[in-house]
């Protein structure tokens, strides 16, 4: 964490970090409005993906310094419709555009009695409609305990975790537009692991884009495993009456095995408005998974959504609340906490 802490220092990018009181700790870049990194305490090692070219302030400064997305890494907090905020053209799918008012934004971070809180006002044109609107987005970070610390499953397994509670808020609400806007948080994990995404029922996942492998996945009456290591850009949607609300990331971490969680509700009686690209009347998806192994680099993204407010749903304001767990030890030890945290199928 200090290695990269001091190069995001040396080229402008302030950071804070969060402990929690177990000792995880919490690395959080406004830039960005990100997470961007998660340790167990006593270790420099992040559970989270960041960019390579944080590696260096060398590297580091020309990506900051460039005009392509800074994609840094960690937890990030994005909006959907996917079609109506990133493709400016729609239907047309090129260019796929992320607007910078949303990411990096224009965060601030404030240091509240309760912990760190960022805050970004932004105003976004919607696609399909050509409505703007105005939003506010709120991040906080709380303790997130670790969930078997009274199970003695863990004993010996690192351990780090935090609670994020995300806001949004229509700043100029309106009855007659037609915008329905929801939160959508991703979190870029290292690649090449598996998914394992427990459901209630057996649930087929709709292919979003790319290709995946017969191989690569395997649906159960309720677990559905995703192997992320092909080549290219793939992405699966799971609906939210088979959501179970919880889902796990596992891969190699040298020599040992990680396993990252998020914990997050679903409400099957809200509006779920992201949709297919090429089907924009398929809504209802909470979950989704998507492999990157192209030009944005090699990670895998655990991605969740929130029932949208706006017009027809009743509401100008979404709370949401999730907790990450995130555990590290040698294979059998990580495997016996999915199996309990996640599902008794693995």
């Amino acid at each position: 964490m200090e290695n990269l802490v001091s190069t995001l220092n040396a080229v402008g990018k302030t950071t804070a970090v969060y402990e929690s009181p177990d000792g995880s700790k919490v690395l959080i870049l406004p830039h960005g409005g990100r997470i961007l990194g998660l340790f167990a305490p006593q270790r420099e090692e992040n559970f989270f993906w960041t960019h390579p070219a944080l590696a260096s302030v060398e590297s580091a400064q020309a990506f900051y310094q460039s005009s392509e997305w800074h994609n840094s890494g960690g937890d990030r907090t994005w909006l959907a419709p996917e079609v109506d905020i990133f493709f400016p053209n729609f239907p047309n799918l090129d260019p796929y555009f992320q607007p910078r008012q949303l990411d990096p934004g224009n965060y601030r971070l404030d240091h509240t009695i309760d912990g760190p809180q960022l805050v970004n006002d932004l105003h976004l044109t919607l696609s399909r409609s050509q409505r703007q609107v105005g939003l506010r987005i709120t991040k906080s970070v709380g303790p997130a305990l670790d969930p078997l610390r009274h199970e003695l499953l863990s004993s010996g397994v690192e351990y780090a975790g935090y609670t994020l509670r995300t806001s949004l808020e229509l700043m100029c609400p309106s009855s007659s537009g037609p915008e329905r806007i929801g939160l959508w948080n991703l979190l870029q994990l290292p690649h090449g692991g598996e998914m394992w995404i427990p459901t209630y029922s057996k649930c087929h996942p709709n292919l979003i884009m790319g290709a995946v492998a017969a191989p690569d996945l395997a649906v159960g009456e309720r677990l559905i495993q995703y192997k992320m290591g092909a080549v290219g850009e793939d992405k699966i949607g799971i609906r939210a009456v088979a959501t179970a609300g919880r889902v796990g990331y596992f891969y190699p971490d040298g020599d040992q095995s990680a396993l990252v969680i998020r914990n997050f509700f679903v409400n099957p009686s809200g509006e779920y408005v992201d949709v297919p690209w090429d089907n924009t009347a398929d809504f209802g998806y909470s979950f989704q998974a998507c492999n990157i192994k192209g030009n944005q680099g090699p990670f895998s993204e655990l991605e969740y959504h929130s029932p949208a407010i706006g017009a027809g749903t009743g509401r100008t304001r979404s709370i949401d609340e999730s907790q990450v767990w995130a555990f590290r030890g040698t294979s059998a030890e990580i495997r016996a906490i999915a199996h309990t945290l996640l599902s008794s199928d693995m």
